[in-house]
Formats: structure tokens, sequence, C-alpha cells
């Protein structure tokens, strides 16, 4: 019997250096910033921090809302791509996609963030990546020359935070960090999380129950975790595991109404079930839509339970 080699399963292969080659190519979409028949928004690529190379994607709905023929503020919406912290961008047609029927559905202004990958960038690069962004965004509100699309369209109080995947967990260590900084006039008021990638060193039954999942075994989930936290720390950092006490859990009390999306066959289901129990101890106003059937990623696959989690997430905005 052959043994299981997590870098075979993810496509990844380490160099000398400590970066990585990865052998998957996932396809990948230009932004449209003209209207295109057919396509329901317009997006356009700005760049966030030019020393970090960070950048992001805005989406902005072809049909916009009006009230006595002026056009209505939109939500915004941050949105972190999944990918185990080491893959994907905002770019690929993964992410493009669901933003895009997030856009134009809710509808919204979306600002889907390219963060920078691991293992080049450790954690917590990307949660840096993401404060770069929310301070960028606050920075076009503030500015009379900004962003057009942000100063014409958006609601900077009504702000959310949200993603898939580790996306999920970029949007609550965000959220938490965005409580240190002066972000006026923006306001964060919810962050949603769809399937949330969370961990720790003592294994959960689910994770022991679905070990041999066929798209993240534990062994992959391991991997992608030793590749992302910082050198020196385990699985019980407080980036993997939001459960070990800490300082910050002070402070979750004020990140604003949550959404947390999970699927029963997911080998995290337990843990984001006890994430979940946190959340509510700390007096957060939580909404946990665990669904019965179905596996992690499954609405990657399934396009009516992709329209499903939309429909979830378009219920949650305000």
């Amino acid at each position: 019997m052959s043994r299981f080699d997590p870098y075979e399963h993810l496509g990844i292969r380490l160099n000398p250096d400590g970066t990585a080659t990865r052998l998957s190519h996932y396809p990948n979409t230009d932004a449209n910033p003209g209207v295109i028949p057919g396509l329901p928004t317009v997006s356009k690529d700005v760049t966030v921090n030019g020393e970090t190379k960070v950048w992001a994607r805005i989406f902005l709905p072809t049909k916009l809302p009006s009230n006595d023929n002026t056009v209505a503020r939109l939500p915004i919406l941050f949105y972190f791509h999944g990918g185990g912290f080491a893959f994907y961008s905002a770019a690929n047609l993964s992410t493009h996609q669901p933003c895009s029927a997030l856009a134009s559905e809710v509808p919204a202004v979306i600002i889907a963030v390219n963060h920078r990958l691991a293992p080049e960038h450790r954690l917590p690069a990307q949660y840096d990546d993401a404060i770069d962004t929310i301070l960028w965004v606050k920075k076009q509100a503030v500015d009379p020359e900004g962003e057009k699309w942000l100063r014409d369209y958006g609601d900077f109080t009504r702000c959310y935070l949200g993603g898939r995947g580790s996306g999920g967990n970029i949007a609550f260590h965000a959220a938490l960090r965005a409580l240190n900084y002066d972000i006026k006039p923006l306001n964060i008021i919810g962050i949603f999380m769809n399937q949330p990638m969370f961990g720790g060193k003592q294994r959960m039954p689910s994770e022991l129950k679905y070990a041999t999942d066929q798209l993240i075994p534990l062994p992959a989930l391991d991997l992608l975790w030793e590749l992302a936290l910082p050198k020196g720390t385990d699985r019980d950092h407080r980036f993997c595991n939001p459960l070990e006490n800490g300082p910050y859990k002070s402070k979750v009390s004020s990140i604003g109404r949550c959404l947390v999306i999970a699927f029963n066959m997911d080998p995290m289901l337990d843990r984001l079930q006890a994430f979940v129990e946190t959340l509510v101890k700390q007096g957060v106003q939580v909404e946990a839509r665990f669904d019965v059937v179905g596996f992690h990623d499954i609405d990657l696959v399934d396009t009516q339970r992709s329209q499903a989690l939309l429909n979830i997430i378009k219920e949650f905005i305000i």
C-alpha cells in the first residue's frame, strides 16, 4: 500500500529557498470594467499596496437600485478567497464568479482581496493585507478624488467582511484587528464565514471521522497549517485555534453579527460548532447555518448549493 503524500495531493512542491512551486493551474479571468451584454457586473483591479503588491478586484452590479431617481447606496463587502492560505487568487474563476453573483444579487459593492500566499508569506501577512485593504477603502472614502465606484455607489457605514475556507479565517481575524484602528467613516457591521478554516492540536471527532476526506484529508490539512503558521508555532496558535484563551477574546464581543456556514461531512464541523459556541458565550450575535447533507466545498461543484449559500448570505446582509 502506497504512503499518502500530502504534497502530491495538494499539487505543491517546496523549494530549498522556502518558496513553493504550485503544480496545478487554475483558470483565471480578466476584470471587465466596461459593460458586457449578459454579464450582471462590471469589475476592475486596483492596487492596494504597491510595496507588497497586494491588489483587489472591485465588482459593481450593472443594474443599480434607485430610490426617487437617485441611486441607492450599496453595502460594501470585503471578500477573502479560500485555498488554505496557499492557493488561488482574486482573478481565479472560483473567486470571480461567486463575487460577481454576490454583487449582482445582494446587490453590493464587492472588494475581492488578492492577499499574499503562504509559505512565501506566512500568517499574519494575510491579515496585514486585509487591514491594508480596509484602510485603503477608508482613504478612498475621505479623498474627494478617491475611487469613483466606491465613492459614488458604496455605503461606507455598511461594511461586511467575508470569505470561504481560509478566507473565512482571514475575515474573522481582520475584524478583530480592525478594532485597533480608526477606520471611520467605515463601519464593519458583520462577518460571513463560509466553511471557515480553523484547527487545533487536539483532534476533534469529525476530523478523525473524515480523516480520509477526498478533498482535504487530515494530512493535507495539517500540511496547509504547517505552511501557513509562523515558524516555531503549533496549531494551538490563535491564528489557527480561536478556542484557545488569549487577550483577543475580550475583543470578540465587539466584532458585530456573524454568519457561519458549514456542512455535516466537513472534517472541521465539530471545530466550527465549538467556534460558534465560543462566539455566543462572548455575547456575539451568531447565525449558524449547518447543513446536515454535504461536504467541504460542495458549493464549488453543486450549483444548487452555491445558489443556496448565496441566498443565505444575501439574507444576512442588511
